[in-house]
């Protein structure tokens, strides 16, 4: 399964029309132990960069940017009641939602692994 990367450090992994979305490794780094994730309605419709979840943590809180447009298909309902799975499994375990692409072109303009490590300094 392909995975794509934003620089708001959000990744997508696709599977056919469908993408898994998560905050990256680094990404949680940065913010430090999660106490609190907010997640979109199921059906909600997301545009590309635009907010889809909430993130907080006992530095701060974040935005989870939609890396693609479409429609949130699945939420991972596990994280509210335990969103320090962001922490420690956040490519994993810890995804947020899943989004129906509504264009798959949209893809080209994220970053893929390679890119995204160069970003990071990783």
């Amino acid at each position: 399964m392909p995975t794509y990367y934003t620089k708001d450090h959000e990744y997508i992994r696709v599977e056919g029309d469908t993408g898994t979305v998560g905050i990256t490794h680094y990404a949680q780094e940065q913010l430090g132990d999660v106490v609190f994730v907010e997640l979109p309605e199921i059906g909600r419709a997301v545009k590309q960069g635009g907010e889809a979840a909430v993130v907080e943590s006992v530095k701060a809180a974040s935005e989870v940017y939609a890396p693609v447009s479409g429609e949130v298909v699945a939420v991972n309902a596990a994280l509210p009641d335990a969103p320090a799975t962001v922490n420690e499994d956040p490519e994993g375990a810890g995804w947020f939602m899943k989004i129906r692409l509504a264009d798959t072109g949209e893809l080209a303009g994220l970053m893929d692994e390679a890119a995204y490590k160069a970003l990071v300094g990783a």
